[in-house]
């Protein structure tokens, strides 16, 4: 099946196909369809679903240009307001509709000059409320509005946010919910602000024919000293390393490079063109070892990454699964790699209540003992040679 047989207009099937997109995923298939008709739609899917066109292939079909704002994205993290924006610039290339990303982190006054021209806004829940606050941003003809990465957004503690700015939409629109898992503040959300939504749920992106998944007990001071054992073993093309907390990634990627490894740390401590600036070095292969908090890593959609370590374990078999998703696609083979020590057993017994979960118990490795050195921000220069693989 291709785009032309989901009825969109030839000038969007036009520019999906230059962007290498040109048969309809399976996300894309179920909501389209849905979403053309005025339906408010729930979608179920995980990152590199192919989402983001699922929703903004449509409405910009049905966005006049011209006529103010009427699509508002709300998205958890500045990374994914930048890429959502993105797709719904490149998208709308041979209609010009003008497409704005709205968040934090950087100066306000250019925000306020483009909104008024304006149709469609990818925004953070924060820096609109401050929009709203100053009477910067026109809302009365808001027609459609997305709520993308959903369960990422309550978890950052977004809900209450969320509910001030839907309470300031006009009531008669459309709604779209988008969002890897679905729990009870989600149900709740859209009992309470959704029209009857249609359920679509995207299949499972990771082929576990290909994914090999994989831990290792180990001693708490003993994590980094495996985990470089483990990169200089494995030796990955691309990989990511997710740890907890934004000092913990900080640390690690530090001490990586200290080793002489090609590491980068990302997270929402970050300033927005730094941030920016590690992505694309990521997306290029400038850098090949990502370490990352999940806010940050949730909705970067990074093909061919061959390894992921979980330095330290998600809370549950959700977020784990997520994790483990960004590898093994596409009929590529990709390897998981969990490092235990006693503070990760909870969790590790709570992704393990998921039974399609096949994680295999590896001997622990010899290995040299490095020391893990927690520095301050800037500390550790960047050497002058980094090790490829």
């Amino acid at each position: 099946m291709g785009f032309n047989q989901l009825m969109l207009e030839e000038d969007l099937i036009r520019s999906a196909n230059e962007m290498g997109l040109n048969e309809p995923t399976y996300i894309q298939k179920k909501a389209i369809p849905e979403i053309k008709k005025g339906q408010d739609v729930i979608g179920q899917s995980e990152t590199g679903s192919g989402k983001t066109a699922a929703f903004a292939l449509p409405l910009i079909e049905k966005t006049v240009k011209g006529e103010g704002i009427q699509v508002l994205v709300l998205t958890p993290t500045r990374e994914l307001a930048e890429q959502v924006a993105d797709q719904f610039f490149r998208f709308s290339k041979y209609r010009k509709i003008k497409v704005l990303a709205v968040y934090g982190g950087v100066s306000i006054d250019p925000q306020i000059r483009f909104l008024k021209n304006a149709e469609i806004v990818v925004a953070t829940p924060g820096r609109l409320l401050d929009h709203i606050q100053r009477n910067t941003i026109l809302l009365s003809k808001i027609r459609f509005l997305v709520l993308d990465e959903a369960d990422k957004m309550f978890e950052m503690g977004f809900i209450d946010d969320v509910k001030r700015i839907i309470s300031r939409l006009p009531v008669e629109r459309q709604t779209l919910l988008f969002s890897a898992t679905i729990n009870q503040e989600i149900r709740d959300l859209s009992r309470n602000y959704m029209k009857q939504p249609t359920m679509v749920k995207g299949e499972l992106h990771v082929d576990k024919m290909f994914l090999e998944q994989k831990y290792y007990d180990v001693n708490p001071r003993d994590k980094f000293s495996l985990l470089l054992h483990l990169v200089n073993q494995e030796r990955p093309k691309l990989a990511m390393v997710f740890c907890a907390t934004r000092h913990k990634a900080d640390a690690v990627a530090r001490n990586l490079q200290k080793n002489r490894i090609d590491a980068v740390a990302i997270h929402g401590g970050h300033t927005q063109n730094r941030r920016s600036s590690v992505i694309r070095d990521f997306h290029t292969g400038k850098i090949h070892i990502l370490v990352a908090t999940d806010v940050a890593a949730r909705g970067l959609d990074i093909k061919n990454v061959s390894h992921i370590f979980n330095y330290d374990l998600p809370k549950t078999s959700q977020e784990y699964t997520h994790r483990i998703g960004r590898t093994a696609r596409a009929g590529k083979k990709g390897i998981a790699i969990s490092l235990l020590s006693d503070i990760d057993h909870d969790n590790f017994r709570r992704i393990l209540e998921d039974r399609t979960l096949k994680i295999a118990n590896e001997g622990t490795p010899q290995f040299q003992k490095v020391p893990f050195l927690i520095k301050t921000r800037n500390e550790f220069r960047k050497p002058p040679f980094r090790r490829r693989f």
